[in-house]
């Protein structure tokens, strides 16, 4: 009998674990993409894209 009841606690904790580790969060807020645009355009916050700079 302890071996089916260790049985049953291990398949419980197994089934729980992938949940407790997506219950953590994303933990990335200190990263930011690197943006590059080509030569003569500039990122733009607003429109989340390379623009043209004006000469």
């Amino acid at each position: 009998m302890p071996m089916k009841s260790l049985i049953a606690a291990l398949a419980l904790v197994a089934g729980l674990m992938p949940g407790a580790l997506l219950a953590q969060g994303c933990n990335h807020g200190d990263r930011q993409a690197q943006i590059s645009c080509a030569d003569g355009t500039a990122w733009d916050v607003a429109t989340q894209s390379c623009v043209t700079v004006g000469s």
